[in-house]
């Protein structure tokens, strides 16, 4: 018999980000809870018999309850089983977010906490078996701990659920690391079908029987996610064939670019691809800056950003970028200064052009000025 069923993991419910004002954060925030009835809309789609998601269902134990009660609202709209599983940032431990009053009285009646080992059916020759996080601190591979009690089936699709890294590969390592190749043995002796991976955020196959898979987040979380806002739809079939398809699911975007600036052409080139990007409500920029400009060019540069930043998710600059301003003699020549205000612009001007820990702050104060200047004679 063959069976299909939806596989995700990392929604991290609840997740903050310090870039985001508030506005942008209650976005992101409701985004997330809206991918889950995104993933219930293709579980439908696709006929799959049932979802499974593969660890860190919420961003930590803490969550607000308004956030679990949203969940499971949401949750309660997905038309087949769903099998959650404690990961490290949600474990099981004795403050669980899975323990909590609100989520055991609402918790609607299709949705299944992995909380052992124990094999769950969903539908007729299917086993999903999970493998939880009962602490922080995991102490062993939690695949090797529940393949040890899974005996060789192959009239049955067994799918186990996991979360963590990969011991060897993509930085993983430690106490609790999965071992790939101990995964692939499983599979190959029929304990297994597949194995669904939850941690990297990223939509990534693993080893060579084509049966182990981290889904990935279902929305963007970093901008160094490759592949991030998928869900996988994964098909076992009665001869014993895998198959394993993305389904893109994310409403957000993390995009980043590189720009020289030097003058004004450079500054326009920026604009343009900020005004290129569509769905700038739901999309996260970070621009790394360098190059070196006047305090005019930076003045039309922060209009530049703070008007893209009323669009867009967030606009921020990398720490990386080495963008300098030097205040030019074209800066002032329009301000027509006079006695006090031109000495004090002359006393800052041989500050910023040196190396004291005072030359960022006049440069700054330089930067107002000219910006203010410009804002007054554009309102005249």
């Amino acid at each position: 018999m063959a069976i299909r069923f939806i596989h995700t993991a990392d929604w991290q419910l609840g997740m903050t980000r310090r870039y985001l004002g508030a506005e942008a954060q209650a976005r992101f925030s409701q985004a997330r809870v809206d991918a889950i009835r995104r993933i219930g809309a293709v579980a439908k789609e696709e006929g799959a018999a049932f979802i499974v998601v593969a660890g860190d269902v919420f961003e930590t134990n803490q969550v607000e309850t308004r956030t679990v009660r949203r969940t499971l609202e949401a949750l309660s709209e997905v038309s087949v089983p769903v099998y959650l599983l404690p990961g490290n940032h949600d474990p099981l431990d004795a403050g669980s977010v899975y323990r909590s009053p609100t989520f055991e009285s609402k918790s609607p009646a299709n949705v299944f906490v992995l909380g052992d080992s124990s094999p769950r059916i969903p539908t007729a020759g299917v086993e999903v078996v999970g493998a939880p996080w009962m602490t922080k601190q995991a102490l062993h591979d939690p695949v090797e701990a529940a393949i040890a009690a899974l005996e060789p089936s192959p009239t049955v699709h067994r799918v186990l659920v996991a979360h963590g890294a990969v011991r060897d590969v993509l930085g993983g390592g430690g106490p609790s690391a999965i071992d790939v190749d101990k995964a692939e043995a499983a599979v190959a002796d029929q304990r297994i079908s597949y194995l669904a991976l939850g941690d990297r955020h990223s939509t990534t196959g693993l080893g060579t029987s084509g049966r182990i898979y981290y889904s990935g987040s279902p929305e963007p979380t970093a901008y160094d996610e490759v592949d991030a806002g998928n869900v996988l739809v994964v098909e076992l079939g009665s001869k014993g064939e895998c198959t394993v398809r993305p389904r893109r699911v994310a409403a957000w975007r993390f995009v980043a670019n590189s720009f020289e600036i030097d003058g004004q052409p450079d500054l326009a080139a920026l604009g343009r691809w900020l005004d290129s990007q569509v769905g700038k409500e739901k999309c996260v920029a970070r621009l790394t800056l360098s190059g070196t400009i006047s305090l005019s060019v930076n003045a039309a540069l922060q209009d530049v950003l703070e008007r893209h930043r009323d669009l867009f998710g967030a606009v921020e600059l990398a720490p990386q970028g080495e963008l300098i301003v030097r205040p030019e003699d074209d800066d002032f020549s329009d301000l027509a200064l006079t006695g006090f205000a031109a000495e004090t612009v002359a006393e800052l001007r041989a500050t910023a052009s040196g190396a004291s820990q005072q030359a960022g702050v006049a440069r700054d104060a330089l930067a107002l000025l000219v910006r203010l200047a410009g804002d007054a004679g554009a309102s005249r």
